[in-house]
């Protein structure tokens, strides 16, 4: 079974992280449940939600993609067999890194969840109007509880996370062990230079959302034909000539190894500094097979890529 150990923590997952953002959103909780129970029967054990997913939907508060996955978890007995990352700070109802709202929301994630401890608990984004030394003590409070094992930050810049590690260490308190930036093969700014070098460094492993840029990577869409898809008019908007010059590519290298382009794109992801286990999502089970491949890219082709 592929697993691989995350950094200075002791879990050990698998290469794909299946992301939940999908969970009550774009996929009830019906097709929800056959994609866990899939991705789970396929050797996954490594999930990623958030407090807010999936406010966005209509009828939604937030809370939902949690929701399930607490229920499945429950119908399959199977908590301590899988690594649960949820989040707090963009829920409307839960705004901001304040130490009184991390201590409400961390309850509240329990509950949805069904479970007394989070494997990942991740500041979503950075909350400049609160202090670090706030944020980072209230978080040290929910370890020494028992309520979370471990600590991440997603959406920090370079220079906030190194600053937060300094302050961790000056107080003597849980550090920041893993972070979630946007990082794909297409998207590329937010976590090369400053970001990627101190993961390097500090071993700290990078788990990228977006993995797939939003679908693109998948060969699902063409210049000609944006499929059906809650992020087709997106990705439309944003999709340049460059864009689909890597996806041109990322197709050539999977029809030279008779891979998916997802395997692709995720396999040059998995060979960059720090990367672990890229995060992205499936809408229905037939997409995990595409996503869970494990290829190795030649130099060559990792080359090619990066130079796009």
């Amino acid at each position: 079974m592929n697993r691989l150990h995350l950094g200075k923590t002791t879990l050990s997952v698998h290469p794909l992280c299946l992301g939940g953002n999908v969970f009550g959103w774009s996929a009830n909780e019906v097709e929800s449940t056959a994609v866990l129970n899939r991705y789970f029967d396929m050797g996954g054990n490594f999930i990623d939600t958030a407090d807010m997913y999936s406010e966005w939907h209509d009828g939604n508060v937030g809370g939902e993609s949690e929701s399930i996955i607490g229920n499945w978890m429950a119908a399959r007995g199977n908590r301590d067999d899988v690594v649960i990352a949820t989040k707090v700070a963009k829920s409307s109802r839960r705004q901001g890194l304040s130490a009184d709202n991390i201590r409400l929301a961390v309850d509240e994630s329990l509950a949805r969840l069904k479970t007394d401890y989070i494997d990942i608990y991740y500041a979503h984004h950075d909350d400049n109007d609160v202090p670090l030394t706030e944020t980072l003590t209230a978080f040290h409070e929910l370890v020494v509880a028992g309520k979370v094992r471990y600590l991440g930050a997603s959406n920090y810049t370079g220079e906030r996370l190194a600053e937060a590690l300094r302050i961790s260490r000056e107080l003597g308190i849980s550090e920041y062990v893993v972070v979630q930036p946007l990082f794909n093969v297409i998207e590329r700014s937010e976590y090369e230079g400053t970001l990627q070098n101190l993961c390097v460094s500090e071993n700290i492993s990078c788990l990228p959302y977006y993995s797939v840029a939003r679908g693109l990577l998948t060969g699902k869409y063409t210049r000609d034909h944006f499929a059906d898809s809650v992020r087709a008019e997106d990705i439309e908007e944003t999709v340049d000539e460059r864009s689909w010059a890597i996806v041109d590519q990322v197709a050539e290298i999977a029809q030279e190894l008779n891979v998916s382009m997802s395997a692709v794109a995720l396999a040059w992801l998995r060979a960059q500094g720090a990367v672990a286990s890229p995060i992205a999502s499936a809408r229905v089970e037939s997409q995990l097979s595409d996503l869970m491949e494990l290829v190795t890219l030649t130099d060559a082709q990792r080359a090619t890529l990066s130079e796009l």
